[in-house]
């Protein structure tokens, strides 16, 4: 089972630090931003420690670095001729800035129309994309799905599949599923993942799968929001989500959780990463809350 966690990436050891931490929780993957998620400034390549780094990984038999690009790229949105160009030479300065710290897919929200319409949108996004990806990066591109909340796109699988067809330059455009999105835009993961799987497969194909964001919601289903929740406390719940960890179809998959980080119950005001404790519940297929309990989960 190839099971992590969404991982910081900070001064002075950077990525180092990253494979450190992620080898703390007990993780075999990791998942990092390559700089702020909100803003352009990224450190030179040669501060942030590529070559330990992946030594370290290698030492501890973690075989898949992921990335998440930042969330100020918009390629649906082509309104703004200048905001549309940027966000192409900023995914792909991103794109070969994984490239050179070594990641193998890195997930991208597909962008939000913002008025312009869904058809406008995804010629728009295909567009970009095939400008990146025509320089031909070793990097994937990982669509990510989307719950639905505002204008988003890539709220269903045919809208990613209609992505990919319209991208000429597509070997590597792939797909990652996250389950809180899936759950919020209307996919049952709880009560029917092999239908939500089997009609992934049909639309886009299983061989176009990257990677999975496991994590649990505080939404119903269909509620078209965006709040993660921790692994079996939300309303996708643990036996679902074990399910989809364990799954025989997704043995080669990696998983990464983006769960929130939790209060203490001894400091209130002080949070901790829950991830060593929901990967040991997840290795064991089993919840116990006593795992938790030097955490206070609301």
């Amino acid at each position: 089972m190839i099971l992590g966690c969404h991982v910081s990436m900070k001064e002075p050891k950077m990525l180092l630090g990253s494979a450190q931490q992620a080898v703390s929780f007990g993780a075999n993957t990791l998942m990092i931003f390559t700089g702020a998620p909100q803003n352009t400034h990224r450190k030179p390549l040669d501060q942030m420690n590529i070559s330990a780094a992946h030594q370290y990984l290698k030492q501890h038999q973690i075989h898949h670095l992921l990335g998440h690009a930042p969330y100020i790229i918009n390629l649906a949105n082509n309104k703004d001729e200048a905001k549309y160009h940027f966000a192409i030479d900023f995914l792909k300065a991103e794109v070969h800035r994984c490239d050179a710290l070594g990641i193998e897919a890195v997930s991208l929200h597909p962008g939000a129309h913002v008025g312009l319409g869904v058809d406008v949108a995804i010629k728009a996004i295909a567009a970009g994309l095939d400008e990146i990806l025509k320089t031909r990066p070793q990097v994937h591109i990982a669509l990510e799905t989307m719950s639905g909340k505002g204008t988003e796109v890539g709220t269903t699988f045919s809208q990613l599949a209609r992505i990919i067809d319209q991208t000429p330059h597509n070997d590597n455009l792939s797909v990652t599923l996250d389950t809180c999105h899936l759950n919020d835009a209307g996919y049952d993961v709880k009560q029917d993942f092999d239908g939500v799987l089997r009609e992934f497969d049909q639309i886009i194909g299983l061989q176009r799968l990257a990677m999975i964001h496991l994590n649990d919601s505080k939404n119903p289903l269909g509620a078209h929001k965006d709040r993660h929740a921790n692994i079996g406390f939300g309303t996708i719940g643990f036996a679902a989500l074990n399910y989809v960890c364990h799954h025989p179809q997704l043995t080669a998959i990696p998983k990464i959780m983006e769960t929130p980080y939790v209060p203490l119950s001894s400091n209130p005001h002080h949070k901790q990463a829950p991830y060593l404790e929901e990967i040991k519940m997840l290795r064991a297929q089993k919840f116990d809350k006593e795992l938790l309990r030097r955490l206070s989960i609301p």
